[in-house]
């Protein structure tokens, strides 16, 4: 699929230290293409130049994190313009949920030579805050919230590991209060996630089999304990790509998560903070460019 005009968002902040300009510069000089870029300097800059992009050009393309897709998809979501991503952060798993290749010279070339097509992508809202991956509580928010900045710039995600570890050693369960599709259901566990897609940003490798940015669903997965079995039955699960009764699922259309006090949440790269998180799924919100 071809476009005529591009534009590109460049969040220079990203975890990627490359020359983006350069790649961008060989591979459009000269084509038929009308292309702009524009660079953010603050936070909000994603989503307002997104924003304004809508009706204007055939296709938004993001280079950046998954916060900066997150932001630019916030401001396309239930538009019809498209929109495309270079991976440029440190875990990149929207890109790698959607196929698009990992080096930035090889996503710009799917864009540019016409060998993607669009899709439209289901996306999630929690609490009013639109979101493309999931939600995150207990030790996989704090494995994120706590992890050393200088380390993920030195190490990528595997600052993330070190801080898990950390994190998973002094993990205490909490109670949760559940409605899913309207059944309420009481559990404890250390960690929740309400996920939207599979990909965990390791490769290939999904937190269950069957999850989809496409199906329609949320997909709720709760766990019970952190201790070294269940963690080592959780990696073989998450490898081999089967279930395991260390993990709870379910799959719905609506969650509504209560808690006996407020708690601090990740939605996709976002922190946030509150005592009742109502999430819902918004099927085929997105136009995104994947390959063919």
């Amino acid at each position: 699929m071809k476009f005529k005009n591009i534009q590109f968002i460049i969040n220079p902040g990203s975890g990627k230290e490359e020359p983006i300009l350069s790649y961008l510069h060989n591979a459009l000089n000269g084509s038929d293409i009308d292309w702009d870029i524009t660079v953010t300097r603050k936070e909000e800059d994603t989503f307002n130049t997104a924003k304004q992009l809508i009706g204007k050009t055939d296709l938004v393309v993001i280079y950046g994190g998954d916060g900066s897709v997150t932001k630019a998809a916030a401001a396309l979501y239930g538009n019809k313009t498209p929109l495309a991503v270079i991976p440029g952060g440190t875990a990149n798993i929207l890109s790698k949920e959607l196929g698009i290749p990992q080096d930035s010279p090889g996503a710009i070339e799917l864009i540019v030579a016409g060998n993607a097509k669009v899709r439209q992508m289901d996306m999630g809202i929690a609490n009013g805050t639109p979101f493309l991956l999931r939600i995150n509580l207990g030790i996989m928010a704090d494995m994120i919230l706590d992890a050393d900045a200088g380390l993920k710039s030195k190490l990528g995600q595997v600052a993330y590991g070190i801080t898990a570890l950390k994190t998973t050693i002094a993990a205490k369960p909490l109670s949760y209060e559940l409605t899913i599709d309207g059944k309420q259901i009481n559990e404890e566990g250390v960690s929740l996630t309400v996920t939207n897609a599979g990909n965990i940003g390791i490769g290939e490798m999904s937190f269950l089999p069957g999850i989809s940015v496409y199906d329609g669903e949320l997909d709720v997965i709760l766990l019970k304990s952190a201790d070294p079995l269940s963690m080592l039955q959780v990696a073989g699960s998450t490898l081999f790509h089967t279930t395991s009764d260390v993990l709870k699922h379910w799959r719905c259309k609506e969650v509504v998560i209560e808690l006996s006090d407020k708690v601090k949440y990740i939605c996709d790269d976002c922190e946030d903070e509150a005592k009742k998180i109502e999430i819902s799924i918004i099927p085929k919100a997105l136009n995104v460019l994947v390959p063919k």
